[in-house]
Formats: C-alpha cells, sequence, structure tokens
C-alpha cells in the first residue's frame, strides 16, 4: 500500500508516519531524510545531491525523483507514506508517472485537516512547554516563522489538495484531534 500524507507544518504528518511504519511495516520517504541519507551516500546520486546543497542550490523534482526511484526499487516492506513530497502539482504529476512505470499504485491521499489559529497556538504553547523543561525547540516552532511556513503550504502545497479531490484519492482526518484519535481514523480508511 502507498500513500500520501497532506497537511500544512505542524499537523502530525511526521507522527502518524511513525504510527504508519510502527503498525504497518511501511517505509516513510521524508524528502529531507533521503536528501540527507543520499548526500552521505557515495553513490553517483548522492555524489549529485551534495554537490547542489554544498552551492546552496534546492535539489531539483528530477533529483528528488531518482531518490524515490531508487527506494520503490528496493525492499517494499508493507508499501510507502508518502512524507512531505509531493508538494506542487508538477510533483505529483511526476510521482504518477513514477508509480506506474515502477508497476505501483498510489492508494489513499490522506489530508491532516486543521484549523492554523489552533495549530499555531498549539504549536506555540509546546514549544514554549519544551523550553521550560530545558530541551531544545525548533528555531522555526514560533508564531512567525509558522504563519510563513503555513503561507508557503497554501501557495505550493493546498492545489494538491484539489488534485487528488478530482481524482477520487482524497480523504480527511481531523489533524487537531489526539493523537490515537487521528491514527484509528487513519487505519479505518486503509482498512477499507
Amino acid at each position: 500500500m502507498n500513500i500520501i500524507l497532506l497537511g500544512p507544518p505542524g499537523a502530525g504528518k511526521g507522527t502518524q508516519a511513525g504510527f504508519l511504519v510502527e503498525d504497518r511495516d511501511m517505509i516513510q520517504l521524508s524528502t529531507g531524510d533521503m536528501l540527507r541519507e543520499a548526500k552521505d551516500s557515495g553513490t553517483e546520486m548522492g555524489k549529485l545531491v551534495a554537490g547542489v546543497m554544498a552551492r546552496g542550490e534546492l535539489v531539483t523534482d528530477e533529483i528528488v525523483i531518482g531518490l524515490i526511484r531508487e527506494k520503490l526499487q528496493g525492499d517494499k516492506k508493507g508499501g510507502f507514506i508518502f512524507d512531505g513530497f509531493p508538494r506542487t502539482l508538477a510533483q505529483a504529476d511526476a510521482l504518477g508517472e513514477l508509480l506506474e512505470d515502477c508497476g505501483e499504485t498510489l492508494d489513499a491521499v490522506i489530508e491532516l485537516e486543521v484549523n492554523d489559529e489552533v495549530l499555531v497556538d498549539r504549536i506555540v504553547g509546546r514549544a514554549a512547554e519544551t523550553a521550560a523543561a530545558g530541551k531544545p525547540v525548533r528555531a522555526d516552532d514560533n508564531e512567525e516563522s509558522l504563519k510563513i511556513r503555513l503561507m508557503a503550504y497554501y501557495k505550493q502545497t493546498s492545489p494538491l489538495i484539489g488534485y487528488y479531490h478530482a481524482k477520487g484519492m482524497l480523504q480527511g482526518v481531523d489533524g487537531l484531534d489526539e493523537m490515537p484519535a487521528v491514527r484509528a481514523d487513519i487505519a479505518a480508511i486503509l482498512d477499507k
């Protein structure tokens, strides 16, 4: 089973992907993790990624698709979770073509639906609790940074909601519900 988790920064995609890895032996394909792993791998693709990153350039869609292709050709376990990819309509088209080329399908697109104001309050509050406990806080877990990240999400990624809705693949869950409830809602969608 191959799925995409959609939702704005802080909606819980990484947390829920972790549960799916644990519960269903799926493989989480996080673009950031894949780029860091590739950069340190020493492979041809890794050298390409390392060079782009060393120059401070953005990694192209072609490179990301190449990394995903490598993963799809490896151990499939319980399937793949696309976390943070695709971010644009062009990437969604490229992912669809890649899956088809690899004989794979996209089985579900799950949107973690959130209210932005509640999300910002939750993340800023969580950051304050973390800081009070003397633990490191993400530099971008503050109200101003979150609003910038949310704006970028809505500009680039929110068109995917309509894209996958039109394909009849989009299903939503309340991303602000308690973690176990979100986990159960996602399981119910995947078990249909």
